[in-house]
């Protein structure tokens, strides 16, 4: 009998290994990732100097294991399993996944000692809006409320001493234009600001005190402008997204109308805009968290189209390699601002602008003589559609991509206003911030090479884990068609899909024919 049993055991695993070893090594490999949004590894080429190096081998083995067969069907069952196994912390209602790391924090207090004066935010009071059930998911993600109601959120690890490198070049930037160029600082809190439970707060660090560390540090004729207040004043709202990284749209309409106040000029309220919604949307935080009850609470992603004001949206593209530098630059192309994804896509946060890898130039029918320069990571991306009724030009920089002058930018192109708009965590980021400094002195750029480098963080949000890959708006429309640019990258790290988005159709100004292009 045992060795009936020692044959019915060595047979089954026989059967198990052939069946597997069939399907890694004939069926076919994906080349693209829906649940982590990323091109997966492909077959390295072949040189006699990667095999002797070993590179070669190396490569292969990676390719082997990052594009097997259902590789995304095996990780949302390890999701699921995840989910059912993770561990319980008692009366405390909060659980961890077992074997999850703690998250690094600062190595201050909790911002106690914070400067106050003008500018300075209060901490803000969630009680009564955060769900109290959580979890830590993969790469340190917490993972609050249950059902269609769960969100994810990125845990803050920085000081309340930290962020004066972003204020030094808000102040650098006052110092270089003068009274000539009105300059204002915007820090935009992410998410666990908000919506964290009291009792996973142990994780996470409060960004307020940060916040007023860098108004603390701006010159008296730098603007500050509070977002955080703001923010907060609608967080029972719709304000950030529950399954993307990023704010929601309508969390940067009343950034925007923050930033329209301090900057005293006109703004419009939501009844002067068209409601948009893209259903069954699932961001960022699905891939990062790897967490099952993110994909299984789609939310709606609603933005909203300005009616009544005429503008028209020129493009100047640039092209990148693998590593996220830039290789070309392409000339100016007119494009619509808005595109339009269908429901279900995950890459609808590039509904603005189509991504990051450009300069971007709005001219709208506002006459007021102002001109306002935006630079931004990809929350900013959000806020330009709010302000054509309030400046005649809105300009759209990436401190990524942007290889002019700054100052000859300024001067061509007539600038009045320049808003630094970032998410914290950038904010936080020194090098991030010297990106800013590098445009006052870069000389234009005209000649660009593949770069041999590996990935510069500073050419991504720092708040991503990994950059989303390339897509191209639908082409639906010939007559708009004639207008799309070449290629329209997503803006990292916003979700992506493979399907197209639609352009959105918008007015034109008059004259557009005598407008000149960004310089």
């Amino acid at each position: 009998m045992k060795s009936i049993g020692a044959y019915i055991y060595i047979t089954i695993v026989a059967v198990a290994f052939t069946a597997l070893a069939i399907v890694f090594d004939t069926m076919p490999r994906p080349t693209y990732s829906p649940l982590e949004k990323r091109d997966l590894a492909s077959f390295p080429t072949f040189s006699l100097d990667k095999l002797m190096s070993g590179h070669f081998t190396r490569d292969v083995s990676h390719w082997f294991s990052d594009s097997e067969p259902f590789r995304d069907d095996f990780l949302a069952m390890s999701m699921q399993l995840k989910d059912w196994m993770r561990v319980s912390l008692g009366e405390e209602q909060l659980t961890f996944h077992a074997s999850v790391d703690g998250l690094p924090m600062g190595d201050d207090d909790n911002g106690e000692e914070a400067m106050k004066g003008d500018g300075m935010v209060d901490g803000f009071d969630n009680s009564g809006i955060a769900d109290g059930n959580a979890k830590i998911a993969n790469a340190g993600i917490l993972v609050v409320g249950s059902g269609d109601k769960v969100r994810a959120l990125m845990a803050f690890g920085g000081s309340a001493k930290g962020g004066v490198a972003y204020a030094n070049v808000a102040n650098k930037y006052k110092e270089t234009f003068g009274s000539a160029v009105n300059i204002y600082c915007m820090v935009i809190p992410t998410a666990i600001e908000y919506y964290c439970p009291e009792k996973a707060k142990k994780i996470t660090r409060p960004q307020w005190a940060t916040i007023n560390n860098i108004h603390g540090h701006l010159r008296s004729d730098v603007l500050a402008v509070d977002v955080y207040t703001s923010l907060g004043q609608h967080a029972e709202e719709d304000i950030y997204l529950r399954t993307d990284h990023h704010w929601a749209p309508l969390g940067a309409f009343y950034a925007a109308k923050e930033f329209a106040r301090v900057a005293k000029v006109p703004f419009k309220n939501l009844d002067s805009y068209t409601r948009k919604v893209v259903h069954k949307y699932v961001g960022s935080m699905y891939g990062y968290s790897k967490d099952i009850a993110i994909k299984n609470a789609p939310e709606d992603f609603v933005y909203y189209t300005p009616n009544g004001v005429k503008y028209e949206t020129t493009y100047i593209n640039y092209s990148i390699d693998a590593s996220y530098h830039v290789t070309g630059m392409g000339k100016p192309v007119k494009g619509p601002f808005f595109y339009h994804f269908k429901d279900g896509n995950g890459g609808a946060y590039c509904t603005f602008m189509g991504g990051d890898t450009k300069i971007t130039r709005v001219t709208t029918s506002t006459h007021n003589g102002r001109r306002v320069l935006i630079l931004k990571d990809s929350f900013g991306n959000a806020l330009p559609g709010y302000l054509f009724f309030s400046f005649e030009e809105v300009h759209v920089v990436d401190t990524r991509y942007f290889t002019k002058n700054m100052v000859e930018y300024v001067i061509a192109n007539k600038i009045t206003d320049i808003l630094f708009a970032n998410n914290i965590f950038n904010a936080y980021n020194p090098k991030f911030c010297s990106r800013y400094t590098s445009f006052l002195t870069q000389a234009n750029q005209t000649v660009f090479h593949a770069s041999k480098h590996e990935n510069d963080s500073t050419k991504r949000d720092s708040i991503s884990i990994h950059e989303a890959p390339l897509s191209q708006p639908d082409a639906k429309n010939k007559n708009e068609q004639d207008n799309e640019t070449k290629q329209l990258p997503i803006a990292a790290p916003a979700e992506e899909s493979k399907e197209k988005p639609a352009e959105e159709s918008q007015e034109k100004p008059a004259e557009v024919s005598q407008t000149k292009p960004a310089e």
